[in-house]
């Protein structure tokens, strides 16, 4: 027997077959990211490959899981867009700290070159000839700084000691070259590669240290003193002079026996300069106008305003209240009685007079106010230049160290002249350069300055690397970089 039909049952079936078919959808569904979000990728890193399987969508996400980590000089590249797709390769290249040479400037440079043939080749490869740049290897015995391959794919030619031969395997470290050829290389001397033409060189400077010392002459003074005794105008020599000598110690730095750099460590003066006095005679006196000797003199100094009188009761009234005046002190002129006395000494023993002030000098008056010191001091460097990676470089300079860095994203040829272009109107490749209208600062006008990182302010090096993982990240490439600025006068 057939259940009736109802409404209240057609509408429980109709629910079941509605549920029923969300359900197959979301097993499907789930079945089908299932399938095609596994997939398998190749994963090389630093020249090891292998092939694994994941669920990953991304290459970050695939890295996280093979517990690969990336640091800031890395390079990963991917066969794939955003996306990680099936099949698609991810190579990952650890980045190290070589060390360049640019312009006689030893530089850290963070590279991801398998060999220092290489390295320079990035520099080579944007053409930069203002600047000569050679790789140094300052501990040869060391695996980090000297476990460096020369020559990836061919011979290496060595200098060393004067003499020069050739390496036939170049993919060697610089220790491995030297000790076949028998080279021995100690703490102070050093390694370096550098390319001429297509001939690449391991070059070993002998350094030695040596102390030399130098006598320098320090030139006696000349002193002039007044003598009475002298006429007026004449010269005598009382002592001759005799100059001093210093002697001046320099540690001196020599490589392959040529002096390179002198740093001095004492200084003594050895001999004390004697000073060469000259006597000169007085000068010649001035006449001096003839004093009237009578005994009004001291009344007419005080009285000008008053009228002269002819009776001699009220002069003689005069100087009486004179010479009470001159026993109190005058407001603002000196004693009239002082006066009288030199004038009057003056007058009777002129001659001694002149000796006794013959050896005397009128000292200059000091200041009454002292030079201010300035209140602001000079600026600190904001970086040890010891401890920056390229100190306050040159045009010349930062561009060399730009050209092998952006190598190594691939930029050469037309995306290395739009990055040339781009930081010729940003800031003309001037460390220093500082917008007056805003807080943008460096080689790439980064906006606020401070976020380039430590050293910022004076590290060349710093704002080229920051410059350009910033083009990278936000626009890709120079070129597209430089497409941004022509239309907005930024970037």
């Amino acid at each position: 027997m057939s259940r009736k039909w109802t409404p209240e049952r057609f509408i429980t079936l109709r629910r079941i077959r509605i549920s029923i078919c969300v359900a197959a959808v979301f097993l499907v569904s789930i079945l089908a990211f299932a399938i095609g979000a596994h997939k398998t990728v190749a994963l090389e890193i630093n020249g090891e490959r292998k092939e694994v399987t994941t669920y990953a969508m991304s290459v970050d996400r695939l890295l996280q899981e093979q517990n690969v980590d990336i640091k800031t000089h890395d390079a990963v590249t991917s066969t794939s867009t955003e996306l990680l797709a099936d099949h698609a390769q991810v190579t990952v290249k650890k980045a190290y700290q070589a060390y360049v040479d640019i312009d006689g400037k030893q530089v850290p440079f963070w590279t991801v070159a398998n060999s220092a043939d290489q390295l320079l080749h990035f520099f080579e490869q944007n053409e930069i000839a203002a600047t000569r740049v050679q790789v140094d290897i300052p501990n040869v015995y060391n695996k980090l700084t000297g476990g460096l391959i020369i020559n990836h794919d061919g011979p290496v030619t060595v200098i060393a000691d004067g003499k020069t031969s050739i390496a036939p395997n170049g993919k060697l470290t610089a220790a491995s070259i030297l000790d076949s050829k028998g080279i021995q290389v100690g703490k102070d001397d050093r390694v370096n590669v550098e390319r001429d033409n297509n001939e690449t060189i391991l070059r070993v400077q002998r350094v030695t240290y040596g102390d030399v010392t130098n006598v320098t002459p320090i030139a006696f003074n000349t002193i002039t003193i007044q003598d009475p005794n002298l006429e007026p105008g004449q010269q005598a020599i009382r002592q001759e002079g005799e100059n001093g000598e210093r002697t001046d110690t320099y540690h001196v730095t020599y490589v392959d026996g040529q002096q390179e750099d002198a740093a001095l460590t004492s200084s003594t003066v050895t001999k004390i300069a004697v000073d060469r006095i000259i006597a000169i005679g007085p000068d010649k006196p001035k006449e001096e106008p003839k004093q009237d000797n009578q005994g009004s003199d001291n009344t007419q100094s005080n009285n000008n305003n008053q009228s002269d009188s002819s009776d001699s009761k009220q002069n003689t009234d005069q100087n009486k209240d004179e010479s009470k005046d001159n026993n109190q002190p005058a407001d603002n002129t000196p004693s009239d009685n002082s006066g009288n006395a030199g004038q009057n000494n003056s007058q009777n023993n002129q001659q001694n007079n002149q000796n006794q002030n013959s050896g005397s000098q009128q000292q200059p008056s000091q200041p009454e106010q002292q030079p201010t010191q300035p209140e602001q001091q000079p600026q600190q460097p904001a970086t040890d230049p010891s401890t920056a990676g390229l100190w306050h470089p040159s045009p010349a300079q930062a561009q060399a160290y730009a050209a092998g860095a952006a190598a190594q994203y691939g930029w050469t040829g037309a995306q290395w002249d739009a990055l040339v272009w781009l930081w010729d109107h940003e800031s003309g490749w001037r460390w220093w350069a500082d917008n007056p209208r805003s807080d943008a600062y460096g080689i790439p006008q980064a906006l606020p300055g401070s976020k380039m990182g430590p050293g910022w302010q004076d590290d060349g090096a710093v704002q080229i690397n920051w410059g350009l993982g910033y083009i990278a990240q936000r626009y890709g490439s120079p070129l597209q970089a430089k497409a941004y600025w022509l239309q907005n006068n930024w970037y």
